[in-house]
């Protein structure tokens, strides 16, 4: 029976039975009353019963003269079982001990120095020591997918034969083995084991046979880089001046919300400095010619107070 109320109370009142007391004389010594006393004993069946804190006590944590002596047991090359018999340590808690602090390709120092955890560029230096030693673990290069699977390097190579994409090959190996995890590839990856030197498990003429045709890959352009959507196409950046500070009125920009699913759409017209709002409505379409003639529509009624007009140029 355990009782967890006041272990050290019912631990003195226990010892004082012990010695000869009756169960209300050793509860009035321990500052409770004769009935708590013989209660106590009572419940127990007048047998001590055992305390929660009573059972085996682990070891204490490994003191920092307990980490030194592991630390250097480490550099002198001495065995896991040799330094935890020297600490009189279960071998389990030393390779722990060591696991735990290990870093820069494996070798130990102990965590604390002078009773105090690490801080400051200590600790900085452990944290980037140890994401090291994890990227170390993880570090390429592995061989590819096609390079390994034998199985897959054939299917994917008699498909590009075929004249098929890299996209179709990765939806159709899908397709065609459902329950084979090992029969999976992304089409990047074909792409790699073609073009990528180093990764090319698949022959080098097979980039005949994409859609392409090219022996080597096109890089996609930078946004900077790209064609404007519409041809000679004046930046909203290239404004005048007084457009953009608001001064003076008549400046207006428009815009064009489109729905769930783009099945309808509503256009806007804001005056710049006013705020004022006009919506254009949009039932039938919202082509570029039909937001055109709703503009020129809805503008016609306030053609004296309309100087410039702004319109975004989104997709």
């Amino acid at each position: 029976m355990y009782l967890k109320a006041y272990p050290w109370i019912m631990r003195q009142f226990w010892d004082r039975v012990r010695d000869g007391m009756s169960a209300g004389e050793a509860g009035l010594a321990v500052g409770v009353s004769v009935h708590s006393g013989r209660r106590w004993f009572a419940d127990a069946g007048g047998v001590r019963p055992k305390f929660l804190d009573e059972g085996p006590r682990k070891r204490p944590r490994l003191t920092l003269g307990e980490r030194v002596v592991i630390d250097v047991g480490v550099r002198m090359g001495r065995s896991i079982r040799k330094i935890a018999e020297e600490l009189g340590r279960a071998p389990s808690t030393v390779m722990r001990e060591i696991e735990r602090n290990a870093f820069c390709y494996g070798r130990y120092r102990q965590r604390y120095r002078f009773g105090a955890p690490k801080g400051g560029r200590d600790a900085a230096a452990l944290s980037r020591c140890r994401a090291q030693a994890r990227a170390q673990q993880r570090a390429r290069p592995k061989p590819g997918k096609l390079a390994v699977n034998e199985r897959l390097h054939d299917e994917v190579q008699t498909r590009l034969l075929e004249k098929y994409s890299p996209q179709q090959i990765a939806r159709r190996l899908q397709l065609d083995f459902p329950d084979d995890a090992e029969m999976r590839v992304s089409p990047e990856t074909i792409y790699q084991s073609i073009y990528v030197q180093g990764r090319g498990s698949l022959r080098r003429e097979l980039h005949q046979c994409l859609r392409t045709g090219r022996a080597l890959r096109k890089p996609q352009r930078r946004a900077d880089q790209r064609r404007g959507r519409i041809p000679d196409m004046v930046n909203i950046s290239e404004r005048p001046p007084e457009v953009e500070d608001r001064a003076v009125p008549g400046h207006w920009e428009g815009d064009l919300i489109l729905g769930a699913g783009g099945k309808s759409a509503i256009g806007t017209l804001v005056e710049r400095a006013t705020r004022f709002v006009m919506l254009l409505h949009l039932p039938d379409d919202h082509g570029a010619l039909a937001v055109q003639e709703a503009i020129v529509a809805k503008m016609a009624q306030l053609y004296d107070l309309a100087s410039h007009l702004d319109v975004g140029s989104g997709s």
